[in-house]
């Protein structure tokens, strides 16, 4: 378990520990305003040293969640309901939320990913696959925050016909 952080009562250190921060890894407004409280003898000093790295341009919610989308989408192979819920829980504004994911997935077709992940599954797979597997399948995909609308049609459309005859919906 991490101990409590040494509160500072100085707002120079209360930036140079945002500023820390932000070198490990990029940070969406609330994040670190959580950080900085836990830090923070006064809300004051929070609310000014946000400002001010707000002004410098360091923390901007937009180009955070359009970052954090990109690298979700093509590194991670998530779909844009995953992403949506991530940054939900990092307390991005939703506004933010839909720009980024209209942006990343305009560049991106959500079905060549579902379709690769299917490939991929279905090369690696023991034996023929079986509804049980092809459910299991349907249930990960959907984990990944894809579009069961997506998924359904990519799972029929995949050389397994017997199987896809049980899917939901």
């Amino acid at each position: 378990m991490r101990s409590e952080p040494r509160k500072t009562d100085g707002e120079a250190e209360l930036y140079s520990a945002a500023l820390r921060a932000l070198t490990r890894r990029a940070h969406s407004t609330f994040e670190l305003r959580i950080h900085l409280e836990r830090r923070a003898l006064e809300p004051a000093m929070v609310r000014r040293v946000m400002t001010r790295l707000k002004q410098e341009k360091l923390i901007d919610d937009a180009r955070y969640a359009l970052d954090f989308a990109r690298v979700r989408a093509s590194g991670r192979r998530q779909g844009g309901r995953r992403i949506a819920q991530e940054l939900r829980k990092r307390g991005v504004p939703d506004q933010h939320i839909n720009a980024a994911i209209a942006q990343v997935f305009a560049d991106l077709d959500e079905g060549a990913i579902v379709r690769k992940a299917i490939e991929r599954r279905t090369r690696t797979a023991r034996g023929p696959l079986d509804a049980r597997k092809m459910a299991s399948l349907y249930r990960t995909l959907l984990r990944a925050g894809f579009d069961p609308g997506v998924i359904r049609r990519e799972l029929r459309a995949a050389p397994v016909p017997d199987a896809v005859e049980d899917l939901p919906g």
